[in-house]
């Protein structure tokens, strides 16, 4: 049985979200240390339904993409086409999950931009993420890029749920990487430092810095 005060808790995150994010936009990426050029931009949509749950998608297998299989929040490649990165997040996510934002969103705002890491790929990449509420809950379609798609609840990521941490080898050095394990997934990375950048807004449960693991 449904509690009965979750939809006013609902309501509330996201009137604080929404409120935060117009008090305090997004930055955008103004630092680049990249010695190849302009790096190509990408967008991401971060959507949350009526009951408070936030939309993930782990992404199908492919042989060169350096986020194969990892969750994600639905998004892509910034197209010349397109008439903005806004518009770029709306057109990933209605050719990824079918649902379209422009027709049925509500526009939160934007959160930071993120750079790639190097060890990411040869082509160095900005990412911006915006967020979305809607009013009903969807029905998707997802394409053949998304191996499944993942509603979480923002209540257990504020309590701090899942919280854990994974080993990572990189450059001959071990790291210690926060992760967010829940529901048989595993958040971390860019995506995960955007799930932070939310609860910050919101007054969640945070992930530690990245840092070497002692030998």
């Amino acid at each position: 049985m449904p509690n009965p005060w979750w939809g006013d808790y609902a309501s509330i995150m996201l009137t604080t979200l929404e409120r935060q994010l117009r008090q305090r936009p997004g930055r955008a990426w103004a630092v680049l240390d990249d010695q190849d050029g302009t790096p190509a931009r990408a967008a991401v949509a971060a959507v949350i339904r009526p009951q408070g749950d936030l939309l993930f998608i782990r992404r199908s297998e492919r042989e060169g993409d350096p986020w194969s299989g990892h969750m994600a929040f639905p998004g892509g490649r910034f197209d010349p086409a397109d008439a903005s990165l806004l518009r770029a997040a709306q057109r990933e996510v209605r050719e990824e999950v079918g649902l379209d934002l422009a027709e049925t969103g509500h526009f939160l705002g934007a959160l930071d931009e993120l750079h790639s890491p190097v060890h990411a790929g040869p082509t160095r990449l900005v990412i911006s993420p915006f967020v979305y509420s809607l009013a009903t809950n969807p029905l998707l379609r997802p394409n053949e890029e998304v191996a499944s798609v993942h509603w979480i609840s923002l209540a257990r990521l504020v309590a701090g749920d899942g919280r854990a941490s994974f080993e990572l080898e990189w450059q001959g050095q071990r790291w210690l990487m926060p992760s967010i394990d829940l529901d048989g997934v595993r958040i971390w990375g860019l995506t995960l430092r955007m799930v932070d950048d939310i609860m910050q807004r919101i007054g969640g449960v945070v992930s530690p810095p990245v840092r070497a693991r002692s030998s």
